[in-house]
């Protein structure tokens, strides 16, 4: 085994938080073995002024990371997994699914406001987030608010907007909770697929027993379920689409919601299947959805 791991990661205060979380297990069930974390700015995290679908997708978060891993630089990469692309590079599979934290989205006010103030606009980049907000709050107007959690709370609190929607957690993570002003249940905002999972990716054919027991089974059936929704609708960044799978008595529960473009419609289900069949249940839904829009996505 090596004498050190490297950890790379995303350098927003989440990010390394979340890379933390993993460091202190490794340390925790090797004890001697020294662990670091890696940290980089990312494509993503440099160009701010722009929507994310209009300078290549969520793929610019996790591009350096990639490579760092790629040429041994790092031995593994973490991130917040509704950030992972559905297609990754080859040789670099995920390796293991942290427990999940709160799935939900929440709403954030500006520091000491308790109503919407809807003369603003709420800021928000993902239209999955939006549609199903505008829902709830059929007046709500939007504005692209892009940055890390604090660079988002600064602009929310300067005024810019009037409200913001973000994981609950990653808030949690962060110990910010307290800016939390409500909890959007599950039903009223589906997640995003992964959403409140830590996925950490490795190289093929290195040896990883030093993470033996971090990955949590379910949460990587229920990861698996969903992003196999995505994957199969050919979803990116830019595509309102939602799922979210839960494990009750040992069957899958997969609620997902999609916005297709070219069939100008929403569309709403669920399905379920037994835990093993993860994949085949996250498939079956997006096929459904597609013959409802005529086979176009």
């Amino acid at each position: 085994m090596k004498k050190e791991i490297v950890i790379g990661s995303r350098e927003s205060v989440l990010a390394v938080v979340q890379s933390e979380m993993v460091k202190q297990y490794i340390e925790q069930k090797n004890p001697g073995l020294a662990v670091r974390i890696l940290t980089m700015k990312t494509t993503g995290d440099q160009i701010l002024n722009q929507p994310l679908e209009k300078i290549g997708g969520k793929g610019l978060f996790v591009k350096e990371l990639d490579r760092a891993l790629s040429e041994g630089r790092s031995d593994l990469s973490v991130h917040s997994l509704k950030d992972v692309p559905m297609e990754l590079p080859l040789g670099l599979p995920l390796i293991a699914c942290s427990g999940r934290e709160d799935p939900r989205d929440v709403l954030v006010l500006p520091e000491g406001k308790t109503e919407i103030d809807f003369s603003k606009p709420v800021g928000c980049s993902s239209r999955r987030r939006m549609i199903q907000f505008q829902r709830l709050y059929p007046q709500a107007q939007f504005a692209t608010i892009r940055g890390n959690v604090q660079t988002r709370l600064r602009k929310l609190d300067e005024g810019q907007y009037s409200a913001t929607i973000l994981a609950a957690a990653g808030l949690k993570r962060l110990g910010l909770e307290g800016r939390i002003s409500r909890y959007f249940s599950t039903e009223e905002m589906i997640p995003a697929a992964g959403q409140a999972i830590l996925a950490v990716q490795g190289r093929a054919g290195v040896d990883y027993g030093f993470l033996e027991g971090y990955s949590d089974p379910q949460a990587a059936a229920c990861a698996r379920a969903e992003r196999a929704f995505v994957r199969r609708l050919g979803g990116d960044c830019s595509t309102p689409v939602a799922a979210y799978a839960q494990m009750e008595d040992g069957r899958l529960r997969l609620s997902a919601l999609y916005y297709s473009e070219a069939a100008g419609k929403i569309l709403e289900g669920k399905e379920s299947a037994p835990a093993g069949e993860a994949q085949q249940l996250g498939e079956k839904l997006a096929e459904r959805f597609l013959a409802e829009c005529g086979g176009i996505s």
